[in-house]
């Protein structure tokens, strides 16, 4: 009687090729990629630079006296006198700073918020209900972002002057409802957030559409209404052009008409250069707080919809 006997020893399996390790990615590394890398750090780094000058600048001259401010070099100190100059600034002329400070935030906040909900219900309806000519109609609101603002404020004066509305609040309020840019992003949000089962489960739990939206579609949509409304409260607070064509009386001013106000009188005042500016140091505060605070939605917001 025979045996069999089996080599059961494995046997050696071809060795697969290594994969490069990240040591010698980074060896392979071409002098073309190292040379792209410091041409574009460097291109970064020029433009930085260039955008942050202004606000550098800005920072030094604001805790200047107006002596210092024309004998020291523009990214140089002197006497630190940043916390007089803030205090000039918000007392002059009965604290009229504060009064225009307040009405942009009037103007930003509330009009942002008003008009992000209606991109937001607007976006919503144009993603998820179907109806003749949408298409049509959804074309025709993007047209809307092709036209120049400064180009449709004489009509808007018009309009104004029509409704009796010059020279009031809601003179810069009503048009800030209007943004087409905005009725985009929420339809891109609404598609990307907004799961279609979800709403007919809920219809099929006998909510209305207004109860669908407000409870179910609306929190879905958190991150496009922050977006949104971090659009709009930037081009709400750098309204320049608007608050200039539609306000007379200074008691409505926004702060950065205020400060163009003050700076038109330097020639003749020299004195209002600090008070120029340090409120103009004050007023990009504001903008600065909500960039570093919602970064993430603002970048969300630019990228949406980049694959469509």
């Amino acid at each position: 009687m025979s045996t069999l006997t089996h080599d059961t020893t494995p046997t050696a399996e071809p060795s697969a090729t290594p994969r490069p390790t990240t040591a010698a990615r980074r060896r392979r590394t071409t002098p073309n990629t190292l040379l792209s890398k410091g041409v574009v750090n460097g291109l970064l780094i020029v433009a930085a630079g260039y955008t942050l000058m202004p606000v550098t600048w800005l920072l030094f001259a604001a805790t200047k006296d107006h002596r210092d401010l024309f004998a020291t070099s523009g990214f140089a100190f002197g006497d630190f006198n940043l916390l007089a100059n803030l205090h000039q600034v918000l007392t002059f002329n009965d604290g009229i700073y504060l009064r225009w400070f307040g009405n942009s935030v009037l103007y930003s906040v509330v009009g942002s918020a008003a008009s992000t909900f209606i991109c937001v219900a607007t976006g919503y309806a144009f993603d998820k209900y179907d109806f003749r000519g949408k298409e049509k109609l959804f074309g025709l609101v993007l047209g809307g972002v092709l036209v120049p603002t400064t180009v449709i404020q004489l009509p808007m004066y018009l309009l104004a002057t029509k409704a009796g509305v010059v020279n009031t609040y809601w003179a810069l309020l009503l048009p800030a409802l209007v943004n087409p840019f905005g009725v985009y992003l929420a339809r891109v949000f609404s598609e990307g957030y907004v799961p279609n089962e979800i709403l007919e489960a809920a219809r099929v739990d006998g909510a209305g559409e207004l109860r669908t939206f407000a409870r179910i579609a609306l929190p879905m949509l958190a991150p496009g209404f922050m977006t949104i409304f971090l659009f709009s409260f930037t081009a709400s607070w750098n309204n320049f052009f608007g608050a200039l064509v539609m306000l007379n009386d200074e008691q409505l001013y926004p702060v950065n008409l205020g400060l163009f106000m003050w700076n038109s009188v330097t020639q003749q005042q020299p004195e209002f250069y600090s008070l120029v500016i340090t409120g103009s140091l004050v007023a990009v505060v504001p903008l600065i707080v909500a960039f570093v605070c919602l970064q993430r939605f603002w970048r969300s917001g630019l990228t949406a919809g980049a694959v469509k």
